[in-house]
């Protein structure tokens, strides 16, 4: 599959194009929708009202005619971006025990999955607690970095790790907990297992705590990528796992480098990318599921950012891209298996800031944010489309923020019906929204105390899992069914009777510099 985007520069066309295959048809427009706010128990959903059926698409970015695809170069030939050093994990010494079948040690067996009703979802039946696992088989230990001669850095760049990171098939999750320190702030790795009956953490301290700057990712096998900055500059990879009462970890070596952005976890589940900005390019290395320690696997012209997987195998990446020199940021497409290949996705206008959130491997259903309209605004497309990308009125909210989490998988060709999850953060803290392209509604749901914000799954059924931690329960997942939507009301017109449905008007594409984005009117 190849993914690209193309920009016609006579008539401001969006396009999002890839190989050739059906293309869904496009959803009804969203109308405008009331400020978004967390619902009480026994309030309505309040989410979008319904547009009118033969009145224009005001969300909908218009569209003019195709031109041919215009790629960027990629540079080939990769070298060396940093020194590795470190030691490598041999063949004999790496061990790949049954990290998903290990028990939890001495003060940290399962917990069940009681869950707290939210105000506006449906309550979880309690789960039967979940007999232990057999451990895991002990694992000869991997040579360990010499902290003596690379010390940790002691002033991380951030005060607070991320809340919790999942892997690539929800199996399993990884986040950085307070150690409890008396002589001051300090962190130890948690995994939880999620494939289970019952969702259960193993804590995974070594002799000495974490700093808040390091990053986790959990793999598919159960073992947990650290990368800890051990001094300005130079980053250290290791992977954790348990080994019974204690924690094993290899160590797969480091890198020299100014800037480090860990990428999430690749689709096929056993490696991990990052990136390393630099003046003019920036580097894709691979950091774990390479033969020989951390390997460039790509060099990009230009800055960048963010990072969406657009495939089941791991080679198609979507970065936010910002040419030397500056201007406006565009998602571009990576083939990691021919060379670092890039190839445009996004260009709405020639002047917007066009970035990718999340895509959906299944149903090509694309979320991005782009100032396009205006300002910046959530919109969805389609991957391979030759629709213009649409910004709802539903997913406008000026008192809040909007940041999507997870897409219902399984969706095949089906992108419209895609339940998505997203964040809310207001001044009244942070929910959950739940929205359909179709459905042109935001539902809106109180979390449950102590959600680990931004991290939650679907299941194919559309079922939403929030993993959230509390007193009496620090190690659990409530459930939340997506909403059915409701169809939408006919809206009737002076010049029809009651009962009557208007025609709907055929739109026609025109240039997104002519296009009226407001004060749209409906026909007489």
């Amino acid at each position: 599959m190849t993914a690209c985007a193309i920009e016609d520069e006579t008539a401001g066309a969006v396009r999002t194009t890839a190989a050739a295959g059906p293309t869904p048809e496009a959803a009804e427009p969203d109308g405008p929708a009331e400020p978004v706010k967390p619902l009480g128990a026994d309030a309505p959903d309040e989410g979008a009202d319904p547009a009118g059926a033969g009145t224009p698409d005001d969300d909908a970015d218009p569209g003019g005619a195709r031109t041919g695809p215009g790629g960027a170069a990629a540079s080939t030939g990769p070298g060396p971006h940093g020194v590795p050093h470190g030691a490598a994990a041999s063949a004999g010494t790496s061990p790949h025990g049954a990290p998903g079948g290990a028990a939890p040690s001495a003060g940290t067996s399962p917990h069940g999955a009681s869950v707290p009703p939210a105000p506006s979802a449906p309550p979880v039946p309690s789960v039967p607690p979940a007999s232990p696992a057999p451990s895991a088989p002990p694992a000869q230990a991997a040579p360990r970095v010499n902290r003596a001669e690379a010390p940790r850095s002691r002033t991380p760049s951030r005060l607070v790790p991320p809340a919790l990171t999942l892997a690539a098939d929800h199996t399993y999750a990884a986040r950085l907990i307070p150690a409890g320190e008396a002589e001051g702030p300090g962190w130890y790795p948690e995994r939880w297992t999620l494939d289970g009956p019952e969702p259960y953490a193993v804590p995974l301290p070594l002799d000495q705590p974490e700093d808040a700057s390091s990053d986790v990712l959990p793999l598919s096998d159960g073992r947990v990528l650290i990368r800890r900055e051990v001094e300005p500059g130079t980053h250290t990879f290791s992977l954790l796992y348990p080994t019974g009462p204690g924690t094993g970890e290899v160590s797969l070596g480091a890198l020299d480098c100014p800037e480090f952005v860990l990428l999430p976890p690749s689709p096929d589940g056993m490696s991990a990318c990052a990136l390393l900005p630099g003046e003019r390019s920036t580097g894709v290395w691979l950091v774990a599921g390479g033969a020989f320690g951390p390997e460039r696997v790509a060099d990009v012209p230009g800055r960048c950012s963010g990072g969406v997987w657009l495939d089941r195998e791991g080679r198609l990446l979507a970065l936010d891209r910002q040419m030397p020199g500056g201007g406006p940021v565009k998602a571009v497409v990576v083939d990691l298996e021919r060379g670092g290949e890039v190839t445009p996705l996004l260009q709405i206008a020639p002047e917007s800031n066009d970035r990718l959130l999340m895509a959906d491997a299944d149903s090509g259903l694309l979320l991005v944010r782009s100032d396009a309209p205006g300002h910046d605004r959530l919109g969805w497309g389609v991957l391979g489309s030759c629709l213009p990308m649409r910004f709802p009125e539903c997913l406008r909210t000026p008192d809040g923020t909007l940041t999507p989490f997870a897409v219902q998988p399984g969706q095949m060709l089906m992108p419209e019906s895609c339940a998505v999850a997203l964040r809310v953060d207001g001044a009244a803290g942070s929910w959950v929204g739940l929205w359909r392209p179709a459905g042109r509604r935001l539902h809106q749901f109180a979390a449950p105390g102590g959600w680990l914000c931004g991290s939650g799954f679907w299941t194919r059924e559309g079922v939403l899992h929030l993993p959230y931690s509390q007193e009496g329960a620090p190690c659990a997942v409530a459930l939340l069914e997506a909403p059915v939507d409701e169809p939408h009301p006919a809206v009737a017109f002076g010049t029809n009777t009651s009962d009557a449905t208007p025609a709907r008007r055929v739109c026609t594409p025109v240039p997104l510099g002519q296009a009226p984005l407001t004060g749209r009117t409906a026909p007489g």
